[in-house]
């Protein structure tokens, strides 16, 4: 008992010895530990605790000769502690928001760090350490030792038993005279008295919580107070305080409402936004802080924003990114991601609010449209209108309209008063261009009416035979939409109607056509493909 009491000296764990005793089971650490696997893990969370479980395996690490099993690997410390922190507790996950950063996504993020020689280098919201750990594995053994040494590494972490989990990790790697000199703030970073050392360079992945009620000890910022998310008021405070950053956070902020304000402080500095689908793949793998969830396509729609500071001002943002999984290898590397982003760089004001996601392949397509439309689509509609179409809102590959109510939750009903023009805001509707509209600036979960009803629409450019065109179209795809109704059985019946393809391409066709663009209708295949790497419609 006393080589583990004295082991726990070069900790800041606080276990008594009689729960360590029996978490030992009467064996020494090395024999338990080597022989560690899940089942004795979750045994001993549920009977011990969290807290004192990783007491007794840190201290182990910490001990010469401490190797890792099949179960018990330090590069899974953060899978582990997710793990225990469900099984201590399952609605501690709910509360804290915190999506644990997979390994190959942290490499990612370490490569776009910019680290100049007399930087310091700060992990906020550091968890267990995957972030900074992949940054010093970047840079190599001797200059990660030569950092430490100099105590240019700096942890921010709310949780105790994390932060500690750090420092292990880091001991355990580096060596536990290497650690002693890096700084660690184990608090709340939205605290006023928190802040970045100068020089800092960032490396984040922020909790993505709402804020139910602001601490006193808070700056109320128009972030803070408009937002009301705390990984909002992270960047905040990051691109105040550091000099560069590589953040991983949910997308919503290039484009929600609430974070205009967010978005115009970004105007203050430069860099690009990576943003990713979360179907077929998705970037979480599904795993939250605090629980293993199998459902993985569920998760939170990220994005990794790097932060720089130079003359140019605004940011280069990336299009959705969908992959399918067996591309994830590939396109997890900082070179294929960057080849997404254009070279145009993008500022918010009154006139322009949101950031567009739109594929640099389509930029041209892009311009000419909204350049050509004089109008919305909320220019059209009229609540007395007797010509109505609905469109269901959730549309993971394309848009739909119908002429009749389809037997489904969630629908927006579009009413307007002259027959051409319904001709053609039905067509628009079932083209691609409405779906590209809301990947461009959702691509969430839900097509919400007052962004459809912003759709560009250029109905005063259509010619007499323009107009006969997408009659006739809207004539037989509403004679025939009953034909093709689908249905999908997930929260009672909900229908929604798959048109063959060549309906979207023809109108594709005339659009381009009217709009004067020299491309293929192949070129939105870019918009609806559900691979990253290559087109597949």
């Amino acid at each position: 008992m006393s080589r583990l009491i004295e082991q726990k000296r070069l900790t800041s764990f606080n276990v008594c010895d009689d729960i360590a005793e029996n978490l030992l089971s009467d064996q020494s650490v090395s024999e338990k530990m080597r022989s560690y696997d899940q089942e004795q893990y979750i045994s001993d969370v549920t009977e011990y605790g969290l807290e004192n479980t990783w007491s007794v395996i840190c201290s182990y690490f910490l001990s010469p000769g401490a190797s890792e099993n099949d179960f018990l690997k330090v590069s899974d410390f953060s899978d582990i502690y997710e793990m225990g922190l469900a099984v201590r507790d399952k609605a501690e996950k709910k509360k804290s928001g915190q999506y644990a950063t997979p390994g190959d996504v942290a490499s990612v993020m370490a490569q776009w760090m910019e680290v100049d020689e007399n930087d310091n280098i700060c992990d906020v919201a550091c968890g267990t350490g995957n972030l900074i750990g992949s940054y010093l594995s970047e840079i190599g053994t001797d200059k990660a030792k030569k950092i430490l040494a100099e105590g240019r590494v700096f942890l921010y972490e709310n949780d105790k038993t994390a932060l500690d989990i750090c420092k292990i990790m880091l001991a355990y790697r580096y060596g536990a005279e290497y650690v002693q000199k890096v700084n660690v703030v184990c608090g709340d970073f939205l605290d006023r008295k928190i802040s970045l050392p100068k020089n800092s360079v960032v490396i984040s992945n922020p909790p993505y919580a709402h804020i139910e009620t602001i601490p006193s000890c808070w700056e109320k910022t128009d972030v803070v107070l408009q937002t009301k998310e705390k990984y909002a008021a992270f960047m905040e405070k990051i691109i105040d305080q550091s000099k560069r950053s590589v953040i991983i956070t949910p997308y919503s902020f290039l484009g929600g409402n609430k974070f205009y304000s967010l978005r115009k402080k970004m105007n203050e500095r430069t860099g690009f936004v990576i943003s990713f689908d979360n179907v077929p793949g998705n970037i979480f793998h599904g795993k939250k802080h605090g629980i293993f969830n199998s459902n993985t396509s569920n998760s939170v729609r990220a994005a990794i924003t790097v932060i720089r500071n130079k003359d140019q001002r605004g940011f280069q943002i990336s299009p959705l990114i969908r992959f399918k999984t067996q591309e994830r290898s590939a396109l997890l590397s900082s070179k294929i991601l960057e080849s997404f982003v254009p070279q145009r760089y993008q500022k918010v004001d009154k006139d322009e609010t949101m950031y567009y996601k739109c594929d640099k392949r389509l930029l041209s397509v892009f311009d000419c449209w909204v350049q050509k439309s004089d109008k919305v689509l909320s220019d059209y509609v009229s609540k007395a209108g007797e010509y109505r179409l609905y469109v269901p809102n959730t549309c993971r590959y394309f848009t739909v309209a119908t002429n009749h109510l389809l037997r489904r939750t969630g629908q927006v009903e579009i009413c307007v008063e002259n027959e051409d023009v319904f001709n053609y805001v039905f067509c628009m509707l079932n083209s691609s261009l409405a779906y590209w509209h809301w990947r461009l600036y959702d691509g969430g979960i839900t097509y919400q009416k007052n962004l459809m009803h912003s759709l560009p629409v250029f109905y005063d450019l259509l010619s007499d035979e323009d107009k006969k065109f997408f009659h006739d179209i809207a004539v037989e795809m509403i004679q025939t939409e009953k034909q093709y109704i689908v249905h999908k059985n997930n929260v009672g019946i909900q229908e929604n109607v798959k048109y063959p393809r060549r309906y979207r391409d023809l109108i594709n066709e005339r659009v381009l056509q009217i709009l004067g663009i020299r491309e293929s209708v192949s070129v939105f295949d870019y918009v609806h493909s559900s691979m990253a790497l290559e087109v597949c419609v």
